[in-house]
């Protein structure tokens, strides 16, 4: 997010009309010294100034995804959630995974662990939103067994995306998924006043719903670089969590909401990294009590994956 707030400062002036560039100088110092998401709540952006900063947004997250998924094409890196799914157990209707994020490296991993991916578009090319027929689409066969009928299910990740994606735009009034470069507003929801707004419009609604029908009915939660601070998601999460369900959190700072979630939840492990006396280590949060471990990285995916789920 620092990183984006950065290229917004210095390349959106040049796409925006004088009014939107009035605004934006208003807006713009926030983002150097509070965050694009704090600088952008402060003061809504214009229509039209939304759409240049989801136009530079889509640019620069698509840039820095094509130098990762080339990497990964030619076996020069391997995605950390590609070594994790072997660890995951396998619902026969999908492993549900929910990210805010818009690049498409979770659908990368996915396919590079052997699976298929779920996100409720049906089509190659021009693919539509179509929820039921993406998911027959993952039905191998059909048997009756004592006059009831049983599915066979290829392996495959739910992937819900209530910020939207990189490869959807709008055309025509509707939703489209194509994995190039298109001359058409991108489907992505940025941070600011606007958010929630505009996370009731399809396909977000589909996926916040399918999202957060999937946190209610998970019994175990793994949360990776979160926050807690998603209006879309935090009317179901937390009450999940704060319900009793087991949940593990990986990240390299715990805001200040995560940590406190955690240390009045005893059924959270909430892992950070942590440094005492010049020693890098991992602090860890479990049944409300903070411990500091040295020499080990397991706030890090590879690091828990090594260190824990491979120990």
């Amino acid at each position: 997010m620092n990183a984006l707030g950065s290229h917004l400062v210095t390349h959106l002036p040049a796409m925006l009309a004088e009014e939107d560039n009035k605004l934006w100088e208003k807006i713009h110092p926030h983002i150097i010294s509070e965050g694009l998401e704090a600088a952008l709540l402060k003061c809504a952006p214009t229509a039209s100034l939304e759409a240049a900063i989801v136009q530079s947004t889509g640019s620069f997250i698509a840039d820095a995804e094509a130098i990762i998924t080339a990497e990964v094409f030619r076996n020069a890196k391997s995605l950390r959630l590609t070594k994790l799914i072997p660890h995951l157990l396998r619902p026969d209707r999908g492993i549900p995974i929910v990210t805010t994020n818009y690049d498409r490296l979770v659908e990368l991993a996915c396919e590079e662990a052997g699976l298929g991916v779920d996100t409720m578009f049906c089509g190659y090319f021009a693919a539509k939103l179509d929820p039921v027929e993406s998911q027959w689409s993952f039905c191998r066969s059909a048997k009756l067994v004592a006059k009831n009928v049983r599915f066979k299910w290829a392996p495959k990740a739910n992937v819900f995306k209530p910020h939207g994606s990189l490869d959807w735009y709008h055309r025509d009034g509707n939703p489209v998924r194509h994995a190039g470069a298109l001359p058409l507003p991108r489907l992505i929801i940025t941070p600011g006043l606007n958010k929630f707004r505009n996370g009731y419009e399809s396909p977000f609604d589909k996926h916040r719903e399918k999202a957060n029908d999937a946190i209610d009915q998970a019994q175990r939660l793994l949360i990776i670089g979160y926050g807690f601070n998603d209006d879309h998601l935090e009317t179901h999460l937390t009450p999940r969590i704060r319900s009793g369900v087991k949940t593990v959190i990986l990240t390299h700072k715990l805001s200040l909401k995560a940590k406190n979630i955690a240390l009045e939840n005893k059924n959270i492990v909430a892992i950070e990294y942590g440094s005492e006396a010049s020693v890098d280590g991992t602090k860890v949060i479990v049944e409300g009590v903070e411990i500091f471990y040295p020499d080990v990285s397991y706030w890090d995916l590879d690091g828990f994956i090594a260190g824990v789920l491979s120990a």
